[in-house]
């Protein structure tokens, strides 16, 4: 899937999960039992074991982020949404940033979690990071107060926000502000031109 995004020349957004001892893999889920023919949480198992696992219905093993990096090689942008369910936060960003020490291509780190970039702020400026955000049905003063909370923790460069939430206060006060607004998952017509009045840039699947 990398290679084909890279010969349309389409960015990548992706995916990573910890190992139990604190390596970037790039996954989705929380478990395995979707994407494997194992099951149990991926951050239970090491990262010697995971490298022997395969993709259900390939021989691809399942990939670390410095392997993906260096597949791409710069030659489109790339996303990486570092995710950790219950992994030590510390482990996990090291391995992201040492997987991108010394790469040359156009790379940003974004999270939901609030510690994520504010972690990349403190100790990796230079890398660009962003704050994820969904407002899933949730509302009011204390959602906005929380949510002011999570930015200024997070200290982004960016913000990434659901398309299905758009436009919001926040996002058009970000943007006033001259920070940037990208939002994801855009799928069609009606997303792509929510994406277009609203955002800075998609994150979308398909050809949008």
């Amino acid at each position: 899937a990398f290679r084909a995004a890279i010969s349309a020349g389409h960015g990548i957004e992706l995916d990573v999960q910890p190992s139990s001892d604190g390596v970037a893999f790039v996954f989705h889920d929380d478990v395995l039992d979707r994407l494997t023919r194992e099951i149990g949480r991926f951050d239970e198992r090491p990262a010697v074991a995971l490298d022997a696992l395969c993709l259900a219905g390939t021989d691809e093993t399942i990939p670390r982020l410095d392997a993906i990096l260096a597949t791409i090689g710069g030659r489109v942008p790339v996303l990486i949404e570092v995710k950790h369910p219950r992994a030590r936060l510390n482990a996990l960003c090291l391995s992201v940033r040492r997987a991108l020490e010394g790469y040359a291509g156009a790379a940003a780190v974004m999270s939901f979690d609030p510690r994520i970039p504010g972690w990349f702020s403190e100790h990796a400026p230079r890398i660009v990071r962003g704050l994820v955000a969904s407002d899933a049905g949730a509302h009011g003063l204390c959602h906005r107060l929380a949510r002011i909370a999570a930015i200024a923790r997070a200290k982004p460069d960016f913000l990434a926000w659901d398309v299905r939430d758009l436009p919001t206060t926040t996002t058009a006060a970000a943007r006033v502000r001259g920070l940037p607004v990208l939002t994801w998952t855009v799928r069609n017509e009606a997303d792509e031109r929510a994406a277009i009045d609203h955002a800075d840039q998609a994150i979308y699947e398909g050809a949008t």
